[in-house]
Parts: structure tokens; C-alpha cells; sequence
């Protein structure tokens, strides 16, 4: 079994698992925009750019998303975290500065907790709600 996340953009899908592929050391596995998909041939222009289907591989982790559309309208990326559990404290740092980077929230800065060496959450400059936890 293998447990994957699988985010909403509101059009920045292509630009978002980009910046994670290279944040996090992977690669951009798969980006198919709208356009590019059959039977897509009568959409509008600005909907053919639009990323229907996209995937980041970072081992053997992936990290997929898709942008929204008219149909299904962007509601923000709500109720849900993507969390990294490190054992680097440095790397937990590194990684939490570069994703608050443009930040949309800094909900908690990293620092040390009861229960971790180092632990922060934050929205990204994509509206994407991370925890990183440095045990």
C-alpha cells in the first residue's frame, strides 16, 4: 500500500509541483496540461494550460496535483497538511525557510517543541499547508 497527497490548484499547479521537485530533491514524473489530454481539442485557451494531472517523484514518495477548472472551482487547499518527518535538524531548517518563502501563513515558526528537535507549520506561496517535524 502506499499512501500519495493529491493537491488542487487554483492554475499554478505547473509552477507549484516544480518548485516542490526541486525543494525536495525529486523530479517532475508526469505534467499533462488539459490541452494535451484527448477529447480536450474544444476547450478554451486558458483552460488548455491548465495542468490536469501532475506528479513529483521524491523516492518513493509522490506528491500529486491538478488545477482546478470552472466544473470544479478552487476552495483552497483546507483541512489537510503535507508533513516531512526529518532526523536533519539543518535540513528541517533549509527546508522550512525555503518553503516560508513568499508564505501565504506562518502558522508556527520552526523551533524546538516537547516533542520534536524542530517542528513548524505553514501555508506556502501556493496556499499549500506543510509540517515539517525534525524528530
Amino acid at each position: 500500500m502506499r499512501l500519495k497527497h493529491y493537491l488542487s490548484f487554483d492554475g499554478d499547479c505547473r509552477q507549484a509541483l516544480t518548485w516542490y521537485a526541486g525543494l525536495l530533491g525529486g523530479q517532475v514524473a508526469a505534467m499533462q496540461s488539459f490541452g494535451e489530454t484527448p477529447g480536450c481539442g474544444d476547450l478554451p485557451a486558458a483552460l488548455k494550460e491548465r495542468i490536469l494531472h501532475g506528479r513529483v517523484d521524491v523516492g518513493a514518495f509522490s506528491l500529486m496535483g491538478t488545477d482546478a477548472t470552472p466544473d470544479h472551482p478552487y476552495q483552497g487547499v483546507t483541512g489537510a497538511y503535507v508533513v516531512i518527518d526529518l532526523d536533519d535538524p539543518e535540513k528541517a531548517e533549509s527546508l522550512y525557510a525555503a518553503l516560508s518563502e513568499g508564505a501565504q501563513v506562518v502558522e508556527m515558526p520552526l523551533q524546538q517543541t516537547f516533542w520534536a528537535r524542530r517542528y513548524g507549520s505553514l501555508a506556502d506561496r501556493h496556499g499549500v499547508r506543510w509540517m515539517i517535524n525534525c524528530t
